[in-house]
């Protein structure tokens, strides 16, 4: 059986649906309503269909959306998306964790206070989100080609993207899939629980929190244990997806998610190690992954809404790169055409 990852087509709306049904809340970039996730497969068309380089300098507010398929059936079990430049349509709010250092002379004792501040800091930003695979098929390192194929997509179309890439990760959900770190905070202020806030922000953006949300710094100290204890800690389902945007050069500098409290990873866009360790060359044979030293690797092809990206048998050589036929057949490429690829 080969998977591949493709474009998003709007047949895909069921499938993607049924997905975002597993989800369990607190999954903004994929909820469960057929309206949300039909505006963004035609958000996506119109992305696919836009075959300008872009602008480095004025990127434009595009999403592109990808899908798990397997190649044989087409069957859909998996989704990751793509966002060129967060903060657009409407302010990219997070909240930054600080630390106020205040001295008294006459006590001789020195006070740190640590504080989050409400910022649209990542504005601009390229953002890759909205991971899902359905939960029969974690095993064999799917979750690995969803997340690592928007790099090389990236990387074949990096004029549209910025400087600098973010990832919001899912925070700590109880089990009543509330958010310990919204009750504590921002629930306050708007009278909504988690599941109601989380629901119109995914349906409706977020400028309700540009109205509402207080804007002054708010002392760590001063909220509910369970809340400080969530600040910056992933769900548990986030943990491996964690470790992997570490293993890409993504880190956490004191970014986190306004509704959960979930970390935001940062890195610079070319420091991203599937994006400046991925090359492109031409296939120069298609053989048995026998010998040759061949490696297992993410080889991708095509651009726009032709993008396709699986897992293959490789070998560079002099001459080209030697695939794996399987892979080819996923791909739909043979000797001559041209590949990206970077090592597993």
């Amino acid at each position: 059986m080969t998977f591949r990852i493709r474009a998003a087509r709007a047949s895909d709306l069921q499938p993607l649906y049924e997905m975002a049904k597993l989800t369990g809340g607190g999954f903004t970039n994929l909820p469960a309503d057929r309206k949300s996730l039909t505006a963004k497969l035609d958000r996506a068309s119109q992305a696919y269909a836009n075959s300008e380089a872009g602008d480095p300098q004025n990127l434009k507010d595009e999403l592109f959306v990808l899908v798990l398929e397997d190649s044989a059936t087409g069957e859909v079990r998996g989704t990751c998306q793509i966002f060129t430049s967060v903060g657009r349509q409407w302010p990219f709010y997070s909240y930054r964790k600080a630390t106020l250092t205040q001295h008294s002379k006459e006590l001789n004792r020195t006070f740190r206070a640590e504080m989050l501040g409400l910022v649209t800091d990542l504005e601009g930003s390229s953002e890759v989100g909205g991971l899902f695979l359905h939960p029969s098929e974690r095993a064999g390192g799917l979750g690995m080609l969803l997340a690592r194929s928007r790099y090389l997509f990236i990387a074949m179309h990096r004029q549209r993207f910025a400087e600098k890439i973010l990832a919001e990760l899912r925070g700590a959900i109880d089990e009543r899939g509330g958010s310990p770190f919204w009750d504590g905070v921002a629930g306050r202020f708007f009278g909504m629980s988690f599941q109601e806030a989380d629901y119109f922000n995914a349906i409706n953006g977020n400028q309700f929190i540009a109205d509402l949300m207080p804007k002054h710094p708010i002392y760590i100290a001063m909220l509910p244990e369970t809340a400080r204890t969530a600040i910056g800690l992933p769900h548990p389902s986030g943990r491996a997806a964690m470790r992997m945007l570490e293993e890409e050069g993504f880190a956490y500098e004191g970014y986190v998610d306004i509704f959960d409290g979930g970390p935001t990873m940062t890195a610079k866009t070319d420091r991203v190690r599937s994006i400046c360790e991925a090359q492109a060359t031409k296939i120069s044979q298609v053989r048995p992954a026998e010998g040759n030293g061949m490696v297992q690797a993410l080889v991708a092809t095509g651009r726009l809404a032709d993008y396709r990206c699986t897992f293959a048998r490789v070998a560079v050589t002099p001459d080209g790169l030697l695939i794996d036929p399987m892979a080819a057949a996923a791909l739909k490429v043979s000797a001559g055409d041209m590949v990206w690829h970077v090592t597993r």
